[in-house]
């Protein structure tokens, strides 16, 4: 046992515990230089599973002298997703220190880093800075940045599953590749590279992603343990045979609010700022007692209230919080002891995620509450415990060649110290999303950069880089001063400010969202009513009303479509309600339902697709039932439109949710066994699917985040921002000119990519197609309206009505079936 060694496990044993047999695991690799992934369930100490590691190497290679050693440098990067994160991991890092009288200063450098703080952290490193990948990116646009990692050794991405297949994940990797590049430059041993990981499908590949290259060295650590997950759904009295979205939900509320008081501490997940507004308030109005007892959380709050109610939830104040996706990750919360998530989260590893939250320590069983806000939803929390019990998880797919991100990441290091392109082409392409970079594309980017390309080599406002030789810099401290201020790669509408007359922020708010709203109107958000008095220098500026409603605000993102996953396995459940023999609770409360759909028209198996011709007062529809999600129902719907177009001349609208869609026309559809295969048939699909949806559309509303991200469109100063109309339009004129005057421009050969493998799902479409191709087609003609398509009849009308039509409509709907 080495000195480090004993020094941890006597501070341990002094505090009655010991270390996992994962956790040694990944102490004993570090200590052999190597790199890796750690895998563990929620709770169980995967931060300790490296930051001892670190520790414990530092101790010994300084056994007499460790507790004297101050001003060491950076010795450890910590890369976190979550600013919230960040705080949390510090306080934990820095109480171990303290115990073991280790003189190292933790450092975070993210958005809300303070000026003075970072320029401290300039003079003097901490040992050990944890910081965001946007922040990496800002650190590397400093004049000198290399001295500042010239002690580095050990990087770890925190939660990297949730960082993999995101542009913030392509972040991490281009920092990754030019630390090791600094490392290898000035003769240090090679960097050592750790990724944390829970709940992730593909761990290997998560592992080449993080590392670049094959390293035979690396190790996956897991850890042999399981992490107990109790689910329960809260079940309604009765169950309508004809659901929709949205009918439960908050007339569930009183059987949730004893789970609530019964409970130490409980957070409430919601799948949308919206919802979370709409069940902080309500909460409120049913039980007024929680009031000072109950918070709100979500990513549009600001940042000093977000703070109180972390705060605030670690040291048990809080009774519940209501929050969003922004209390997701690996935020050790010990009070909280239940969690309830209202609706359903749509895929497994988010539901795993969630549970998390509940009993965050070892041992400790998580307790979550299923709370349906539609009858079918309870359908998906019989799915869910059927994906728990067979450990069936969602991987996540890596990003490749995202062109905007590097032409950003060059600029970054144009406008620091310049750089050598031989030297930076071997260490982009040794990343997991450059390997396949040609040569072509590379000197594409670059004279891209200093020429602005064939369209745009007129303006010099897109001659960003100089080149001397092999040698690329920024000389203008304009374009210089401009990107700082841009780095990132999240794209959103431009938010606005929300603060108080009297002062104190409140949260941001869409720019679209307020443009709607007159002096006089009230709306909610962070908890408070609020009345709209004016906008002055890009700030909403508001009073607190007293109004008893108020418009809920709704912000990007919108609803998450059904995982592949899910998806199957609520297939496979679908088959198990129609034999009758489960014994969960959620199908046998759901049989009425289920009888009337079987007796109408037919519930699918697990090798069957359902079709369904129905004529009603509005016209021909057609539901089909692939249960693969709201975004390829959407598309698979207009290829499907398309086909049957070819036909006969013939319109439709159609509607979508995340189990089927519509085709709805004033005229019989043309649908039989004779060519309902072909219909699904996946030949074709490559031209085809350009043709039926508006493939350019499509890409050219993904160019505008892509221009944005690779510097084209500046988003305007702080306080002085443009207003997405005019991104939208500059991005617009871009396309435009690319298409006409640049066809081989990258960034419009990725908008079209984006738009095929995202938007579209392409992949995934392509795999449906397959699946329904070689099943069973059931087509079957009920004389009214099924429990199945009932919920997406409703979403078809909810684009047309207010909220007050939609709700008599419905009641005329549910009097004629």
């Amino acid at each position: 046992m080495t000195a480090g060694w004993k020094v941890i496990t006597d501070w341990l044993a002094a505090r009655e515990l010991q270390p996992f047999a994962f956790q040694e695991q990944a102490w004993e690799a570090y200590r052999q230089g190597r790199s890796g992934l750690v895998n563990a369930p929620t709770g169980y100490g995967k931060t300790f599973a490296l930051f001892l590691g670190v520790v414990i190497d530092w101790i010994d290679r300084h056994p007499e002298t460790y507790r004297d050693k101050t001003k060491n440098g950076l010795q450890l990067l910590w890369v976190t997703p979550l600013r919230a994160l960040a705080k949390d991991i510090g306080r934990a890092m820095e109480e171990v220190l303290q115990e073991l009288d280790l003189p190292w200063q933790v450092g975070i450098r993210s958005g809300d880093t303070p000026t003075a703080v970072r320029q401290q952290q300039k003079k003097q490193m901490p040992e050990v800075l944890i910081i965001t990948p946007e922040s990496m990116h800002v650190l590397m646009a400093q004049k000198e940045y290399a001295r500042l990692f010239t002690s580095l050794h050990t990087v770890v991405a925190d939660e990297w599953h949730e960082l993999l297949g995101s542009k913030r994940g392509v972040m991490v990797e281009l920092a990754l590749s030019r630390l090791k590049g600094l490392a290898r430059k000035a003769g240090r041993p090679p960097l050592k590279v750790w990724g944390i990981s829970a709940t992730i499908g593909n761990l290997d590949e998560a592992l080449d992603v993080l590392l670049g290259q094959p390293d035979p060295r690396a190790v996956i650590i897991r850890a042999q343990l399981k992490k107990k997950i109790a689910l329960e759904s809260v079940l309604p009295d009765e169950i309508e045979k004809y659901p929709w979205a949205g009918h439960l939900g908050l007339r569930m509320l009183p059987k949730a609010l004893p789970v609530i008081l019964e409970s130490r501490t409980t957070l409430i997940f919601t799948n949308t700022r919206s919802q979370s507004e709409i069940w902080y308030q309500e909460i409120l109005r049913q039980c007024p007692d929680l009031a000072g007892a109950i918070a709100l959380h979500h990513g549009s709050i600001d940042a000093e209230l977000r703070a109180w109610v972390e705060e605030n939830l670690h040291s048990g104040v809080l009774k519940a919080v209501v929050c969003t996706a922004s209390l997701d990750l690996g935020v050790d919360f010990r009070p909280v002891d239940t969690v309830i998530q209202v609706g359903s989260p749509k895929g497994v590893a988010r539901f795993l995620q969630r549970a998390g939250r509940s009993g965050h320590q070892p041992g400790a069983v998580s307790r979550i509450y299923f709370l349906p806000t539609h009858s079918l939803e309870l359908v998906e929390a019989a799915a869910l415990k059927a994906a728990m019990a067979e450990e069936t998880i969602e991987s996540r797919l890596p990003v490749l060649l995202a062109y905007d991100v590097l032409l950003q990441y060059l600029m970054t290091l144009g406008v620091s110290d310049g750089f050598d392109a031989d030297e930076i082409w071997e260490e982009v392409t040794g990343t997991f999303c450059y390997s396949h970079l040609t040569t072509d594309d590379w000197q594409w980017i670059l004279s891209f950069l200093t020429t602005g390309g064939e369209a745009l080599q007129s303006y010099d406002e897109f001659r960003k880089l100089e080149r001397e030789g092999n040698f690329y810099s920024c000389r203008s401290r304009m374009i210089a001063m401009r990107h700082r201020l841009h780095i990132g790669v999240i794209v959103s509408d431009a938010m606005l400010k929300v603060k108080f007359m009297s002062g104190g922020y409140i949260g941001m708010i869409e720019e679209w969202f307020i443009a709607r709203l007159q002096p006089g109107d009230t709306f909610s958000i962070s908890g408070y009513i609020l009345e709209f008095v004016m906008i002055k220098d890009m700030t909403v500026l508001v009073r607190k009303s007293k109004a008893k409603r108020a418009i809920v605000p709704s912000w990007g993102g919108g609803r998450m479509p059904l995982s592949a996953n899910l998806g199957r396995i609520l297939r496979r459940t679908f088959n198990e309600a129609l034999s009758g023999a489960s014994q969960e609770p959620e199908l046998r409360i759901l049989q009425p339902l289920f009888d009337l759909q079987e007796q109408l028209s037919h519930i699918p198996g697990d090798k069957e697709l359902l079709v369904e011709k129905i004529q009603t007062e509005d016209g021909y529809h057609l539901f089909v039932y692939p249960f693969e999600g709201r975004l390829v129902h959407e598309v698979m719907a207009a290829l499907l439109a398309f086909r049957i177009s070819r036909t006969q001349p013939i319109t439709f609208s159609i509607a979508m949710n995340d189990y089927g869609f519509e085709l709805l026309s004033d005229q019989p559809i043309p649908v039989d066994a004779d060519n309902v295969n072909e219909l699904f048939s996946p030949e074709n699909l490559g031209t085809e699917l350009p043709m039926s949806v508006n493939a350019t559309e499509m890409a050219r509303r993904k160019f505008r985040d892509i221009a944005v991200i690779a510097g084209l469109v500046f988003q305007g100063y702080p306080g002085k921002h443009k207003t997405s109309r005019h991104l939208q339009s500059s991005a617009s004129l871009l396309f435009n000119v690319f298409k006409d005057y640049d066809a081989h421009n990258l960034l419009l050969r990725q908008a079209f990519n984006e738009a095929f493998f995202y938007q579209m799902e392409e992949a995934r479409l392509r795999e449906a197609l397959e699946r329904i191709y070689h099943s069973r087609i059931v087509i079957t003609e009920p004389a009214r309206l099924t429990p199945f398509c009932f919920p997406i009849k409703v979403d078809s009308l909810r684009e047309q009505l207010t909220s007050e039509k939609l709700e008599d409509r419905i009641k005329k709907m549910l009097k004629q079936v």
